[in-house]
């Protein structure tokens, strides 16, 4: 008997505890309406979130753009032959400035432009030279 007793005890303290819950998400909720009605988010929490949503989209689109330009940048260095290099590649022909030809690359020949290599680090040591004036 006194098993039963202290077992309904439980269940009417639980059951209080579960409508104070109830009570306080009704409330929760009627707050997150009003404050939608107001224009502002529903909740600080909820507003939080959806920047940090926004943030995660921003930067997985950046990711995308990102492996997407590497891509074309490895597909830009892709020779003929299926070997990836990372050489400049060099202008091989011209387009004809003459009206009387189609605009149709011609290629140079043994007359390429010549295109200086980057100066290496051991330049850091040589002295630019002072370039003196002209005169006449």
């Amino acid at each position: 008997m006194m098993a039963l007793v202290s077992e309904l005890c439980m269940n009417q303290a639980q059951t209080m505890q579960l409508q104070q819950q109830a009570s306080d998400s009704r409330a929760a909720v009627e707050d997150g309406y009003r404050r939608l009605d107001m224009g502002l988010p529903p909740t600080d929490d909820a507003e939080i979130e959806w920047q940090r949503m926004v943030r995660d989209d921003e930067m997985k689109t950046a990711r995308q753009l990102k492996k997407q330009q590497a891509e074309e940048d490895a597909e830009q260095y892709t020779v003929p032959g299926g070997i990836t290099t990372t050489a400049e590649p060099r202008p091989n022909a011209y387009i004809p400035d003459d009206l009387s030809e189609l605009p149709v690359p011609r290629p140079y020949g043994a007359l390429a432009p010549f295109k200086p290599t980057e100066p290496g680090a051991c330049m850091r040591h040589i002295r630019k030279p002072v370039v003196k004036p002209i005169e006449i």
